[in-house]
C-alpha cells in the first residue's frame, strides 16, 4: 500500500492527524510551522540557506506534511542520494550537497537522509514527531530506497556543551535505550546509532553578528557557551570572528541489504 494512502492517526487529545507526501500535496510545500523558539544563530548555516528551500520540490516523495483539520502542524524533509562507503564527517551539510549533486547528475539514489522533523508547538507532546519519523521510513521504502539515514541533533546535548558527542551518544538507560530522548525515539523506530558526524552544521560569523544573534559579548578568545548550542562556539577576537561547529549523531534505519 503506498504510503500516502495510510489512514489518519488519532492522537491522545482526540485530534486527527493526516500525513502525506509533498508529491501528493504540493500546495503544502514549505508551509511555515510554528515549532516554538529556535536559537537565532542556528538560522545562519550557509548550506541550509543555499539548498533547504529547494528540498521539497526536488525530493517531493520523501518530504512530508502533517495536517489536522486542514492546517499544517508538522513536516519532515529528507533528501535522496547514492550511498557512500562511509558516513560523512560533514553530516547534514555533506549529505545535502551530495544529494543535490546526485540529482543534478541524474545519479540513481539508494538511500534517503532526513534533514528535519518539525512539529507545531500546540501539537508537541502527542507523539507527532515519532509518527513523522515512521512515515519518513515508510516513504523512503516505498520509493525503493534501502535505508533512511539521519544526522540526529540530540535533544538534551545542549545541557552538556563540554561533553564529547562520542561519549554522549552511547549513554544508555538500564533498559538499553539511549538516554537522550530524540536518539531514543530513533532507536525505538528501528534505527541504529552508527557514528558521530563531528562537523555536521557549521556557522561562521563576525563577532558583531554573533553578538546580535546571542546577546553575548564575545570579547575574549576561546570557547563561548551559547544557549541552545550543543558545543561551545570558538571565538577568535584577533581575527574578529567566531565559528560554531556542531556535531551530530548518524543513525541508520535499514530497510534492505540490496
Amino acid at each position: 500500500m503506498p504510503f500516502s494512502r495510510h489512514r489518519p492517526h488519532r492522537l491522545a487529545s482526540g485530534r486527527t492527524l493526516e500525513i502525506t507526501t509533498v508529491a501528493d500535496r504540493p500546495e503544502l510545500a514549505n508551509t511555515d510551522i510554528d515549532a516554538g523558539p529556535w536559537p537565532a544563530f542556528m538560522r545562519h548555516n550557509r548550506i541550509s540557506e543555499a539548498y533547504f528551500g529547494r528540498t521539497a520540490e526536488t525530493f517531493a516523495e520523501t518530504c512530508l506534511v502533517a495536517t489536522s483539520d486542514g492546517r499544517a502542524v508538522g513536516d519532515a524533509h529528507a533528501v535522496q542520494l547514492r550511498s557512500r562507503p562511509e558516513f560523512p564527517s560533514g553530516g547534514w551539510e555533506q549529505a545535502v550537497v551530495w544529494a543535490f549533486a546526485d540529482a543534478h547528475r541524474r545519479v540513481r539514489p539508494d538511500i534517503a537522509c532526513a534533514l528535519n522533523i518539525s512539529v507545531a508547538r500546540d501539537f508537541q507532546g502527542e507523539g507527532v514527531a515519532s509518527l513523522l519519523l515512521s512515515a519518513l521510513r515508510e516513504a523512503a521504502a516505498d520509493v525503493g530506497l534501502k535505508a533512511l539515514d539521519a544526522p540526529v541533533r540530540p535533544t538534551h546535548k545542549h545541557l552538556e556543551p563540554f561533553a564529547a558527542m562520542s561519549e554522549y551518544a552511547v549513554r544508555t538507560r538500564p533498559d538499553g535505550l539511549p538516554v537522550d530522548p530524540w536518539l531514543r525515539t530513533h532507536v525505538r523506530a528501528g534505527g541504529r546509532i552508527a557514528s558521530v558526524a563531528p562537523a555536521s552544521w557549521v556557522i561562521a560569523g563576525s563577532l558583531a553578528e554573533w553578538r546580535s544573534w546571542t546577546g553575548l559579548r564575545f570579547d575574549r578568545s576561546g570557547p563561548v557557551v551559547v544557549a541552545g548550542a550543543l558545543v561551545p562556539v570558538a571565538c577568535d577576537v584577533a581575527a574578529g570572528q567566531a565559528v560554531y561547529v556542531e556535531p551530530n549523531v548518524w543513525v541508520r534505519h535499514q530497510f534492505s541489504t540490496d
